[in-house]
């Protein structure tokens, strides 16, 4: 018995678990999946009232965000591979842990100090979490035809988590108080916590490989120092040292982590899983979904509120619908069309409807309405959306040797992250600029302001496009032997 057989935490393959063991570990993993995918959203409409309440100022308010995507990060490949060498329902019910305490502190903060560790600690613990709850699912479903369907419904919550924590934290902040947005992840993390205790197989692991110490130093130091860079990015300018400073450092440190994985018996994130064409272009088409797809939750939030006056509840509300076809998209495509016709034409296809509604709410000025100007983008930007996640995460896991699953879990999850910092970063600048523009030739300052929100639509839009071209030209024709058999199978 190998090593990855008996860490895997899959259930035995008898008729009962067929029956609905696996479906409710699925319930369990989608639970702490949404708990961690929120959580980059939900703190964003509690931001003025946490601001009134503790009194911080404006040019310290972004750490409340940046602060947890800086920590996830950075630190998700290392919390990959500690699911592969300690087990994933231990690093799993650790992580869930971990963050339920990190929420409980940021709920009771007094100070900014305390809130934004709060949000480190966050971040910390979803690192441990987010590839666990990935590679437990590539694991626990080795049917090809459940497996389609669990990873239509992950891929569909991960897209929409954002969209979730939008609207949760509106109702949350709105009804009780923006210390709520911290304190309910603790009913999320006990039910996660307890389920899992219920239903994951113990971890059983009696051999332990070395740890890359030089992978786990680059790969961290790297992955910080470039979300550093983005995120001051956004907050400073694109030329300022703390911006292109640690920009370079971030590059530097990355490609000597990917030299040092050429030289490492025991790599932190083994190169077959990245040089893989089809998993390659799975990554990149994630990588590119959420560096538009951050875009519209953070544009379209101001919009919804300044332009067209929308509460907190209400903006989330409004997110609904794009929700409904995000789902739509992602059930459909690993249930029904990616076995029949392989991933390259679902991404391509779902990454040029997302352009095409992100290019739609490009059009948006001072007389749109939601109806007529916001809805119809949304659902066509949402399917698109659940297309290409769904796919792109079921072909980005599947094939990958039990051993390397956490690993490939940690990659998804972290091109995710980055995609998202570069798209708010990227996006926040090109808004600036047009939001300049638009004052210097005299338009009013709700004008402006939706002059910034059309020129990030518009380049989204573009990326969104460019990615359909790159990936279709990354991505295999016809379905995959990976995708054809049942992906990961765990041999007892």
């Amino acid at each position: 018995m190998t090593l990855s057989d008996t860490r895997a935490s899959a259930p035995p393959q008898s008729e009962e678990d067929s029956g609905g063991k696996r479906w409710l570990i699925l319930a369990v993993i989608a639970i702490a999946q949404v708990m961690v995918i929120l959580d980059a959203t939900i703190v964003n409409i509690a931001l003025p009232s946490a601001q009134q309440d503790l009194r911080f100022d404006d040019d310290q308010r972004q750490w409340l965000v940046t602060g947890y995507a800086l920590s996830f990060g950075s630190l998700l490949l290392i919390g990959g591979r500690i699911a592969d060498l300690f087990g994933r329902r231990i690093t799993f019910l650790v992580g869930v842990a971990g963050f339920a305490v990190a929420s409980a502190v940021g709920g009771a903060a007094s100070s900014f100090e305390i809130l934004v560790a709060a949000r480190v600690g966050q971040g910390v613990f979803a690192a441990l979490l987010a590839p666990a709850a990935l590679s437990l699912l590539a694991t626990t479903f080795t049917d090809p035809t459940e497996r389609g369907k669990a990873f239509g419904i992950f891929g569909a919550i991960s897209g929409a988590g954002g969209a979730i924590g939008l609207l949760l934290g509106g109702v949350l902040t709105e009804y009780l108080d923006w210390r709520w947005c911290m304190f309910v992840n603790l009913i999320f993390a006990g039910v996660a916590f307890v389920g899992a205790l219920a239903l994951l197989g113990p971890s059983t692991a009696t051999e332990r490989p070395k740890l890359d110490l030089v992978g786990v130093a680059t790969a961290t130091a790297g992955m910080f120092a470039l979300v550093y860079g983005l995120a001051n990015a956004a907050e400073d300018s694109w030329g300022a040292p703390g911006t292109w400073g640690f920009l370079i450092a971030g590059g530097v440190l990355l490609v000597a982590f990917v030299y040092s994985q050429t030289r490492t018996a025991h790599p932190l994130l083994p190169l077959r899983i990245l040089l893989h064409r089809n998993r390659g272009g799975s990554f990149l088409s994630i990588f590119i979904l959420c560096a538009g797809m951050f875009v519209i939750f953070l544009f379209l939030t101001y919009f919804l509120q300044v332009n067209l006056r929308f509460g907190p509840v209400q903006s989330g509300v409004a997110f609904l619908p794009m929700i409904g076809t995000l789902m739509i998209g992602a059930t459909g495509a690993t249930t029904a069309l990616l076995p029949k016709i392989g991933p390259r034409p679902l991404i391509v296809v779902g990454m040029v409807l997302a352009g095409v509604g992100t290019g739609m709410l490009a059009l948006l000025d001072e007389t749109s309405t939601y109806l007529g100007g916001v809805l119809p983008g949304l659902l066509i930007t949402g399917l698109g959306i659940g297309l290409t996640m769904a796919s792109g995460m079921t072909v980005g896991i599947a094939g990958v040797d039990p051993d390397d699953s956490g690993a490939a879990s940690a990659a998804i999850n972290a091109v995710q992250q980055v995609g998202g910092s570069i798209g708010t970063a990227l996006f926040s600048t090109v808004a600036a600029s047009a939001v300049t523009s638009a004052m210097l030739e005299g338009k009013n300052q709700a004008a402006a302001a939706i002059a910034g929100y059309s020129a990030a639509f518009a380049w989204s839009a573009g990326l969104f496009v460019a990615g359909a071209v790159v990936c279709g030209l990354i991505l295999r024709p016809g379905v995959p032997d990976e995708i054809k058999s049942a992906g990961p199978v765990v041999h007892m």
